[in-house]
């Protein structure tokens, strides 16, 4: 949601000046961040993603260990101090972290030299990023065997994500897929077929149904009927006698040998100028 969101920012300022979101960028997402979470969890709704697996969260600290639940569902949702701690912890962190890996970058801590306070500082953030990496790593192993607290801020704030209602029939719609995949076929098949049809053909196998006869019979035959131009090198097709470019009735019979006129759907078996016949 936060990547959509940055995205149309993005899109917005795109005709400004270039870079000039980039030296931002790292406020720009906490800010998006703070409104995802001022929108979902302070006001006690999931987010996006998590409302689409029918899940909330719940105060794990005010379930007793010994008391009887019906159904797993049961107990109040996070406290104002968990919801605000969890954005300090999400917000507040990741935005704090994201600036000094780069400003360290910036002012190159890691090349500086061995004794230098710079390069220790360093090396400390290194070690709290590998730290931290292990920590979740052994977070994740254990909420794949207990299915608790998928991450450290939640299991620090003992907020588990539980189902937010114990009957949801889960509606899929396959209508979008169902047209992409009509349509996907319908273009390959397109693709397949137009480059095995013929336009001229096409064209005078559908003039007998045209509409325009009464115009195309008063067409000066002065005209090539191909380039609707005064013929510079005239040639005429056998056995109708109408006349062409040479180019273009050349190229035709070339492409097509069963070319038909295409004034009279005749079968042009040659083509002949005032001096001599050619074979077509």
């Amino acid at each position: 949601m936060s990547a959509m969101l940055k995205e149309q920012l993005v899109k917005v300022f795109s005709l400004m000046k270039p870079g000039m979101l980039f030296q931002y960028e790292a406020e720009l997402d906490a800010f998006l961040e703070f409104l995802i979470w001022r929108f979902s969890i302070w006001v006690d709704k999931p987010t996006p993603g998590i409302a689409l697996m029918n899940l909330r969260y719940r105060d794990e600290r005010a379930i007793e260990p010994r008391e009887k639940v019906r159904t797993g569902l049961e107990g109040p949702g996070l406290t104002a101090a968990q919801k605000i701690w969890y954005c300090v912890a999400t917000v507040g962190g990741q935005y704090i972290w994201a600036r000094i890996q780069s400003f360290s970058a910036f002012r190159r801590w890691g090349d500086s030299e061995q004794r230098s306070l710079a390069r220790r500082i360093w090396i400390f953030i290194q070690r709290i990023e590998g730290i931290y990496r292990a920590a979740s790593f052994g977070n994740l192993l254990i909420f794949l065997f207990t299915g608790r607290y998928r991450n450290l801020i939640e299991r620090a704030l003992q907020a588990r994500l539980v189902y937010g209602s114990p009957n949801m029939n889960r509606a899929v719609s396959f209508e979008y897929m169902n047209r992409q995949l009509v349509w996907n076929e319908f273009s390959e098949m397109l693709l397949l077929l137009l480059p095995l049809l013929n336009s001229s053909s096409m064209r005078n196998l559908l003039r007998p149904f045209s509409k325009d006869k009464s115009s195309s019979s008063a067409e000066d035959d002065t005209l090539c009927p191909i380039c609707r131009s005064t013929p510079i090198i005239p040639f005429v097709a056998l056995p109708c006698q109408h006349r062409y470019c040479y180019y273009c009735l050349r190229t035709r019979c070339a492409a097509a040998p069963s070319f038909r006129c295409s004034r009279c759907s005749e079968p042009v078996a040659a083509m002949q100028r005032h001096s001599g016949v050619t074979n077509g």
